[in-house]
């Protein structure tokens, strides 16, 4: 069994124009102070980050390494969530995911799709230039409008979604598996991998690619009404990024798993900081160490009720303590009596 790696910070929810959130040495410092020995980097903040040089320039994300170390840090992935959108976006989305892009590709969809494809594969590369083996990114969506069965689907829509899905993503995911780095998908509503059954859909349709794995986040599962813990149970060999959030999820005779269009504060899902929603951390915890979950777990901060500095400030403690060193040697050693072939024979009444 492995012992988990962390605890690890989301930098995304806390990237800001002030300081110490406007730059990676001052983000570093402070998230160090807090007790993070990890950082995920969104790798669409300029001011944290630079794809492009990553991509092209070795001694660069040496010198980013070099930089956290001294402050007692490691990367645990690089992020392409916003980018990863753009893959495969519906043109209803158009105008609201257009802020994800550079000014220039804003309204130009064909562009921006192929800039999207081209963020991924720089991602590939600087990923392997900083050492990482997993990447953290969203799949975009093509049927997301279609989730509810009405009006009634025409046969063989989803399929053709899925088919055009793995289209889009295996020359992406071929970038990452020539570089050793594992696409890690966080199912999340909104996009087209949101449950266990739309990631074995695009499994299918990417040859199960081996570099088509999971960033497990069980919050977006609680929302969606999922057992959390028997997902791990299935698809425990694909999981290769965590992300430690809390929700809730309380119905009412009002809205439920929709949420009646109403805002976070309002809805009976809802993303909460650690500790304070009703996820069973201890048991996912468990559940990861026994199954050799080899990467980080990563605080990623979101709530609609505490202050991100308190809730990023709980976290580390949060992690730290529910991160399982596991054990070298079984608990009974102590009663062993050794065993040789002609030893169990002789119990079996066989000698």
């Amino acid at each position: 069994m492995k012992t988990l790696k962390g605890p690890g910070i989301f930098l995304a929810q806390f990237a800001s124009d002030e300081a110490p959130f406007n730059t990676l040495p001052d983000i570093a410092r402070w998230a160090a102070s807090l007790g993070f020995v990890g950082v995920q980097i969104p790798s669409n903040d300029r001011r944290l980050f630079d794809l492009e040089q990553a991509a092209a320039s070795k001694t660069y994300c040496d010198d980013i390494t070099g930089m956290l170390a001294e402050h007692g840090l490691a990367v645990t992935e690089l992020s392409t969530h916003l980018q990863g959108q753009l893959v495969a976006s519906h043109p209803a989305y158009d105008r609201l995911f257009d802020g994800f892009a550079p000014p220039a590709l804003r309204g130009h969809t064909p562009e921006r799709q192929a800039w999207a494809v081209q963020q991924l594969k720089l991602a590939a590369t600087a990923s392997k230039n900083l050492g990482l083996t997993s990447h953290a990114t969203f799949s975009g969506a093509l049927a997301w409008h279609l989730f509810y069965p009405w009006p009634q689907r025409p046969a063989g829509l989803i399929e053709e979604a899925f088919a055009e899905l793995g289209k889009r993503w295996k020359p992406i995911l071929d970038a990452f598996d020539e570089v050793g780095v594992d696409v890690c998908y966080e199912l999340h509503p909104g996009e087209d991998l949101h449950d266990g059954a739309t990631f074995e859909r695009f499994l299918d349709a990417v040859d199960h690619h081996p570099r088509a794995n999971i960033l497990f986040d069980p919050s977006h599962m609680v929302l969606q009404q999922m057992d959390y813990l028997q997902f791990i149970d299935n698809y425990h060999e694909r999981i290769r990024a965590f992300h430690v959030k809390d929700a809730e999820f309380r119905p009412n005779g009002r809205s439920g798993v929709y949420g009646g269009y109403q805002g976070w504060i309002d809805r009976p899902g809802r993303f909460r900081s650690l500790g304070d929603g009703q996820i069973d951390f201890g048991a996912i915890f468990s559940k990861l160490a026994q199954y050799d979950y080899p990467g980080w777990a990563v605080l990623e901060w979101e709530c609609c009720i505490k202050d991100a500095q308190q809730g990023a400030k709980e976290g580390a403690p949060f992690i730290r303590d529910h991160i399982i060193k596991v054990t070298e040697r079984a608990f009974d050693d102590f009663a062993s009596t050794g065993s040789d072939r002609m030893f169990n024979r002789q119990i079996l009444g066989l000698e």
